[in-house]
């Protein structure tokens, strides 16, 4: 059966906001425990894969399932020569896990017991920020962390990570005002290396999502500016 060629509509309202601020954590703790290597480190292509599926509205659970499934298949095979080095192996398996659970498989998930963040710790995590961007000097950058200063922390966290995807688009904009020609081409040759295996394993769609993920990613770890979306706050 051919694979879904986009991932499913977010949930609604209900969905636990909140209980998707491990998402990041989750999904590399479990790929490790799968792999069975606890010290493998996610290469960017991974990050950035595991922010496609997060952005998309991927459930946490359907990512999970789908390591799982790929990893069985793998060790089914009679010739296991390589490993799995990267969780891009899963792709296909995640995907068709995600479409099973909108299609009816899915399992009401548990509300939270307790939030997430604590104010202090949410703080704590924007000033570290603020301070990461003023640190580059430019009159641009210090301007969104200024505005990141003035952003009244509230519980309602879903609103606070819709303002620090907004600033966080800034600086992406901004850095990539800033990249030349050559910078950019070293990037996109970059990313061909890491994506190259992969590519017959994703639909076009999710191709191009992933590439501009991964981009974004560079572009903001060469500029040595931080993200600020809650779900880094690990």
């Amino acid at each position: 059966m051919a694979e879904p060629d986009a991932v499913p509509e977010p949930d609604g309202p209900d969905e636990p906001f909140r209980n998707y601020f491990n998402y990041f954590t989750e999904i590399e703790e479990h790929f490790q425990r799968a792999r069975g290597t606890g010290l493998f480190l996610l290469s960017p292509l991974d990050w950035a894969l595991i922010e496609t599926w997060k952005n998309s509205g991927v459930p946490l659970e359907a990512v999970l399932r789908g390591v799982d499934s790929a990893f069985e298949k793998w060790r089914a095979r009679r010739s296991r020569v390589q490993m799995v080095n990267s969780i891009a192996y899963c792709a296909q398996a995640v995907i068709a896990e995600a479409q099973r659970m909108a299609d009816g498989g899915r399992q009401k998930p548990k509300k939270p017991e307790s939030a997430p963040f604590q104010e202090d710790e949410l703080r704590r995590y924007m000033a570290a920020n603020a301070a990461a961007i003023r640190a580059t000097g430019d009159a641009e950058f210090v301007a969104v962390a200024d505005s990141l200063d003035r952003i009244e922390i509230t519980a309602d966290l879903e609103a606070l990570e819709r303002h620090l995807t907004i600033l966080e688009q800034k600086l992406i904009a901004i850095a990539r005002s800033r990249q030349t020609e050559a910078q950019a081409l070293a990037a996109r040759r970059d990313l061909e290396s890491h994506l190259r295996a992969w590519r017959s394993k994703m639909t076009a769609p999710q191709i191009a999502m992933l590439e501009a993920q991964y981009l974004d990613r560079s572009m903001l770890e060469s500029a040595g500016l931080p993200r600020l979306s809650l779900f880094y706050l690990r």
